[in-house]
């Protein structure tokens, strides 16, 4: 059968209607940017790892639950760090599994870092047509089971592509920034019968540490998620105390035309080097009435210690202490 391109509505994200492929979101982007940009694996300056588990819109069918794992490291005898991240994700009838090593060159800039970074991995794209159904498909005879459309599989497909990212990133003591590309090559992933597009994406992100007192802290952040036709931003302003607990707000999803969610955050360290995240959203998009919110849990582990022979940065600042 010959390969075309498919572009349906149950492939998309309702908040985000022009992105062709689907990018996970989490609402606790402030402590995992590795996800989004190579250019951060080793600013952490100590062996880090993050989990993160989001359940979207519950009681909605077919709605979005993404994993995320993560390991990233310094190695300063190179004068940079490496990382690995993987990720599992799940829309309806697609599934989006992706395992990417990531390698960045960090710049000492007396009291600040700049790094650039690069990564690359492969995806590998799901789509299972025995989940899906059309207006003109025979699905209540025995033993019939047809879309009545030549486009869509009965059974499920997958293939395999690459994937390559790039970013570069900014650390001070005050503030810290990132700008990253997604699907750089804009691969596709070519299934028996479809071909699914990995659109390129481009990802900034910005926060801000304010030290209110000796054991108070304010710090405001913001993502911005772009494919260079729709754009959204997400807005957060997280307080820690005692760097042992944190809490604070986000919005997610806005955009001119809509907001997806308002969240509360918390967590708080099990150990000294384990912390314990969790996130609620409230829906305020159509989705309000057919949806109990969103949930996301996680937990980040930090070594606290150096990693690897070298020459040490001139800083050694971890502004996710937690």
């Amino acid at each position: 059968m010959k390969i075309r391109t498919l572009t349906i509505g149950f492939l998309l994200f309702s908040i985000a209607p022009a992105l062709c492929q689907h990018a996970a979101q989490y609402t606790l982007y402030t402590w995992n940017p590795l996800h989004w940009n190579p250019a951060y694996a080793g600013l952490d300056h100590s062996l880090s790892a993050t989990v993160l588990f989001r359940k979207q819109w519950t009681n909605l069918q077919g709605a979005p639950v993404s994993q995320n794992l993560n390991v990233h490291t310094p190695l300063y005898y190179i004068g940079g760090g490496v990382g690995l991240n993987i990720e599992n994700d799940v829309l309806g009838a697609e599934q989006m599994t992706t395992a990417e090593l990531a390698y960045n060159y960090q710049l000492n800039l007396g009291s600040s870092i700049f790094s650039i970074g690069l990564g690359g991995g492969i995806v590998q794209r799901s789509l299972d047509g025995a989940k899906l159904r059309t207006p003109g498909g025979i699905y209540d005879e025995p033993g019939v089971f047809d879309h009545m459309d030549d486009l869509l599989p009965l059974g499920r497909e997958s293939a395999i592509a690459p994937v390559v990212h790039a970013g570069v990133y900014f650390q001070s003591e005050k503030w810290e920034a990132g700008l990253s590309v997604k699907n750089l090559t804009e691969s596709n992933a070519a299934l028996p019968s479809i071909l699914l597009q990995q659109n390129r994406h481009f990802f900034f992100t910005f926060s801000y540490h304010l030290e209110i007192s000796r054991k108070l802290s304010l710090h405001p952040s913001v993502l911005v998620r772009s494919d260079a036709v729709q754009t959204q931003t997400d807005f957060s302003l997280t307080a820690k105390f005692n760097d042992n607990i944190f809490g604070g707000v986000s919005l997610r999803g806005y955009n001119s035309e809509s907001i997806d969610a308002a969240a509360i955050l918390a967590g708080f360290r099990l150990s000294e080097k384990t912390t314990f995240m969790y996130a609620y959203d409230m829906t305020l998009s159509g989705l309000r009435d057919v949806s109990n919110g969103s949930h996301e849990v996680g937990l980040r582990y930090n070594l606290n210690k150096p990693i690897g022979a070298g020459k040490l940065p001139r800083i050694i600042y971890n502004p996710r202490s937690l």
